[in-house]
């Protein structure tokens, strides 16, 4: 009796648990849009200080890194990573939009950011999604949870039987 009751607590606690996956991806989706809004704000803001310049971005870039002083070799840097983190992360999210709801889960952890999880973690709160997405990994959650309590129990419930048969004996 004992042990089923703490089976069905343990599979709650795996259901909440399991639950907040697919809502940490809505708020993860949420900030990697928010981080490519700013990392395309501030490429246009160098494109504009190129044009400015009446140079390209490609040779502002050129430029800033042949330039001997070691600032401008770091924003030249700065500038590269900048380019190549907002083409993953439109890629990522572009993917993410595409993907059903399950398939989102599997294409976060593809296109894993940790930066922009980081960020996420910092401001999640828990929240247990009613969408199917959430019931599902929450249900599947419920059934881990359930299954590791008694799989994990087993052993002890056949020693209490084996004590139990012997008793009789």
């Amino acid at each position: 009796m004992f042990l089923r009751r703490f089976a069905i607590a343990m599979g709650l606690l795996f259901a909440l648990l399991g639950s907040q996956w697919p809502e940490f991806s809505q708020q993860y989706r949420q900030r990697l849009g928010g981080a490519l809004d700013e990392l395309t704000r501030s490429l246009d803001a160098f494109g504009a200080d190129a044009a400015a310049q009446s140079m390209t971005p490609d040779d502002a870039l050129k430029r800033l890194a042949d330039n001997p002083d070691p600032l401008a070799k770091a924003r030249a840097e700065a500038v590269r990573e900048d380019i190549a983190r907002k083409q993953r992360d439109s890629d990522a999210l572009a993917a993410m939009k595409e993907a059903g709801p399950f398939a989102r889960l599997g294409v976060m952890a593809r296109d894993f950011d940790p930066e922009v999880a980081a960020g996420a973690y910092q401001a999640y709160e828990p929240a247990v999604p009613l969408g199917k997405e959430g019931w599902i990994v929450g249900l599947v959650g419920f059934a881990v949870g359930w299954f590791l309590t008694h799989a994990t129990a087993w052993p002890v419930r056949r020693r209490w039987a084996r004590r139990r048969e012997l008793a009789r004996a």
